[in-house]
């Protein structure tokens, strides 16, 4: 019998989807509400996964998702480095 190997998963704070932890990407923030995008999963802090997604971004920008989920001011400069890793 082969071990399957188990897939680590993550829900999107915008969309509720449950995805895989690679489609996502973790977005952390510091008790000094220092807010940084964690693409290694590892970075100390409250962490909140988004799914690169324009349209999702977008929506998290105008509902202040991320901003509830990490108790902390999301930087414009955030939604900025999200858009450019999907256009990348």
């Amino acid at each position: 019998m082969t071990k399957t190997k188990k897939i680590p998963l993550r829900t999107c704070v915008v969309t509720k989807e449950v995805l895989p932890k690679k489609e996502l990407v973790r977005v952390c923030a510091t008790k000094e509400g220092i807010v940084s995008l964690d693409l290694h999963g590892k970075a100390p802090g409250r962490g909140a996964y988004i799914k690169l997604d324009e349209q999702v971004i977008l929506l998290a920008k105008k509902n202040k998702a991320l901003d509830r989920k990490l108790e902390a001011t999301v930087p414009e400069s955030i939604y900025e480095e999200l858009l450019k890793i999907i256009h990348a």
